[in-house]
C-alpha cells in the first residue's frame, strides 16, 4: 500500500483532498463562518504558540463578571491535543491539522458548543493540499521557517510559498497577520493588506545579557513600537512592534518585563519567549489587557513533550523534547548549554524520522554533536526506513566525538535512555527528542506502543 500510494502524483492527491474539502465544508455547513478562527503556522513553535494564544483567550474567558471582554468560550486543536470549552481530548493521529472531514465536524462540534474562537495549528502540507480549503482564517501566526519538509516541498521556496496560503485567506477577509521579525524574510509575509498587523522580535544579539544571568532565570523587557524594524529593511506604516530586550537564559524558568511591568514564564527557553510574544500578539489584537495576558502565561507550567522536564531523585536534569529539525534542535540545545554551570555535561539521545528529508540528519548530527558532551544515536519512527541506515546518516555529521567513548549508536530507543541514565551524573543534563509526547512509534506500517516519558520514569524507577 505504501509503494502505490507513493506512485500517485501529489498533484492527483491534492484534487482528491480538495474535492474532500469541499464537501466537508458543505456536509458540515461551512461553520467557520461562525467562528473566529485563529492560525499558527510554522516549522517550529507551533504546538506551544497555540497552547499559549488558548490560555490568554481562556483567562480573559474567566472575566466574565467584570464585563470587560464577555465570555469567550474557546476551541484548540494542535499536534497533541484537542479542546472545546476547557475538555480536553489526546491528539492520537500525530498529524499537526486533521483531514477535511475530521477537522470540518471539529469546527462544527466548536461551534455547537458556543466557541467564540478557535485556534488552529496548521501545517504547510494541510494548505498545500487544500485540507483546509473553506476555513475562514481570521488571524495568521507565523513562527519561523526553517529548513524542514523538503521531501515534500523539494525547495525552501516552495515551503515558504505553501506557508503564505494561510496569510492570502486572512488578507482576503482583512484580518490580523503576526509575524515573527527575526525569521528570514519576514517581509515577505508582513507584505499582506490586512486589518491588523504585529511583529514580535528578541533583538537577542544586541540586547542579550547571557554573562549576567542569574541561575534559571530568563529575564527581558518587551515594548511596544511602530512602523520599522532596524537593520530589517522594513517599513511599513501600521506595523506595531513588540520587542524584546535584555534576555537572559536559564533552564528552569523565565521572567521579563513588559512596559515596565514584570512577568513570568514556567518554561524555559529562548524559543518560548518568541512563542510567548506571538501569543502575545494575539492578545493584543483581540484587545486583551496585558495584566490578563500577563496572568495567563503565567499558569503555563509547560506542554507535553515541548522541553518537558521529568522530575527525578538523583539530581538529574532531564528533559523529553519533540525537536525534529536542525532549527529547533540548535535552538533548545544552545539554550541548555548557555544555562548550564561548567561542570554540567549534556548528553543527547536523538534519531530522525523515516520516510522524511534525509539532507537535514547529518545537519541534526553536527548540530547537535557541537553543545551535548555526549551524543546517543538511537531510533526514531523509522516508518518504512531501517533505523540503521537512518543513524548512520546522522552519524556522518557527528564532530569532535569518539564512538565508544562520548558517542554510541544504539537502535533500541529503551536501550539507549538506559545507557543515557548509565553515564549520568548529579547535576548533568540529560535531552531525548524527537518524538515529544507521542505515544506510538510507527514502524513499517503499525504503530508500536511508545512514549518517552513513561519509558523514561520506568527505567528511573529501576
Amino acid at each position: 500500500m505504501y509503494r502505490i500510494k507513493n506512485l500517485v502524483p501529489q498533484s492527483i492527491k491534492n484534487i482528491y483532498h480538495l474535492a474532500q474539502a469541499v464537501l466537508a465544508n458543505v456536509v458540515y455547513g461551512f461553520p467557520s463562518r461562525k467562528i473566529k478562527v485563529i492560525g499558527v503556522t510554522g516549522t517550529d513553535g507551533k504546538t506551544t504558540t497555540v497552547q499559549m494564544i488558548t490560555q490568554i483567550l481562556e483567562e480573559a474567558g474567566s472575566l466574565v463578571k467584570t464585563g470587560v471582554h464577555g465570555a469567550r468560550k474557546v476551541a484548540m486543536a494542535s499536534t497533541i491535543n484537542f479542546k472545546i470549552n476547557g475538555v480536553e481530548e489526546k491528539n492520537l493521529s500525530h498529524f499537526t491539522t486533521e483531514s477535511a472531514f475530521a477537522l470540518q465536524k471539529f469546527i462544527r462540534k466548536s461551534v455547537e458548543q458556543g466557541c467564540e474562537y478557535l485556534v488552529l495549528e496548521t501545517s504547510s502540507h494541510a494548505l498545500d493540499q487544500h485540507r483546509v480549503w473553506g476555513v475562514q482564517y481570521q488571524t495568521a501566526v507565523i513562527t519561523n521557517v526553517t529548513r524542514e519538509h523538503l521531501d515534500y516541498h523539494k525547495t525552501m521556496e516552495k515551503y515558504r510559498e505553501a506557508k503564505k496560503k494561510l496569510f492570502k485567506t486572512v488578507a482576503k477577509n482583512k484580518g490580523t497577520i503576526i509575524v515573527n521579525a527575526d525569521m528570514e524574510k519576514p517581509e515577505e509575509f508582513l507584505d499582506f493588506d490586512v486589518d491588523k498587523k504585529f511583529a514580535y522580535t528578541t533583538n537577542l544579539e544586541k540586547n542579550a545579557d547571557l554573562d549576567s544571568r542569574p541561575p534559571a532565570t530568563i529575564a527581558f523587557r518587551a515594548g511596544l513600537r511602530g512602523n520599522d524594524k532596524e537593520g530589517s529593511g522594513m517599513i511599513n506604516e501600521g506595523i506595531q512592534i513588540v520587542q524584546a530586550k535584555n534576555v537572559k537564559l536559564g533552564i528552569d524558568c523565565s521572567s521579563y518585563e513588559l512596559l515596565a511591568t514584570s512577568y513570568e514564564l514556567n518554561i524555559p527557553g529562548l524559543f518560548n519567549i518568541e512563542n510567548a510574544l506571538a501569543a502575545m500578539c494575539v492578545g493584543l489584537s483581540e484587545d486583551i489587557k496585558l495584566e490578563t495576558i500577563k496572568d495567563a502565561l503565567a499558569k503555563i507550567k509547560g506542554v507535553a513533550g515541548r522541553m518537558e522536564a521529568i522530575e527525578n531523585d538523583l539530581g538529574l536534569h532531564i528533559f523529553v523534547d519533540f525537536a525534529l529539525t536542525p532549527n529547533a534542535l540548535e535552538r533548545l540545545y544552545s539554550t541548555l548549554f548557555q544555562a548550564k554551570k561548567s561542570d554540567t555535561r549534556i548528553i543527547a539521545i536523538f534519531g530522525s524520522c523515516g520516510d522524511r528529508d534525509r539532507g537535514k540528519r547529518p545537519v541534526m548530527g553536527e548540530v547537535v554533536s557541537k553543545y551535548a558532551d555526549f551524543v546517543i544515536l538511537t531510533n526514531d519512527e523509522p516508518y518504512h526506513e531501517k533505523p540503521e541506515q537512518i543513524i548512520e546518516e546522522i552519524a556522518v555529521g557527528i564532530k569532535n566525538k569518539i564512538e565508544g567513548q562520548n558517542f554510541w549508536k544504539i537502535i533500541d530507543r529503551r536501550d539507549a535512555i538506559k545507557k543515557a541514565l548509565e553515564i549520568a551524573q548529579a547535576g548533568d543534563i540529560i535531552c531525548i527528542t524527537g518524538m515529544g509526547n507521542f505515544e506510538t512509534m510507527v514502524v513499517g506500517d503499525k504503530k508500536i506502543p511508545w512514549n518517552d516519558r513513561n519509558v523514561i520514569e520506568e527505567e528511573l524507577a529501576r
